[in-house]
């Protein structure tokens, strides 16, 4: 079962309130997913650990609904 990018973006939003995120369906097909993820909860801290943040806001959900994502993350400049 695919994932919407609007489900994945509000799952995003729900663990990090002042994130700008940008969802891209990378092969058409709601498995393959891009996302940019901007929020000052990440500053200073590592990269992986940026990325452990995302993956624990989607619940459980990659290797799942949602097979690949993609991620970019930041702190605003």
């Amino acid at each position: 079962m695919a994932m919407q990018s609007s489900d994945i973006e509000a799952l995003i939003k729900e663990a990090l309130p002042d994130a700008k995120v940008s969802i891209e369906d990378l092969a058409g097909d709601g498995d393959h997913y891009a996302a940019t993820v901007v929020s000052e909860s990440f500053r200073g801290i590592s990269r992986v650990k940026q990325h452990q943040i995302v993956y624990a806001a989607l619940r459980g959900r990659m290797g799942g609904e949602l097979h690949a994502l993609a991620l970019q993350t930041s702190a605003p400049e």
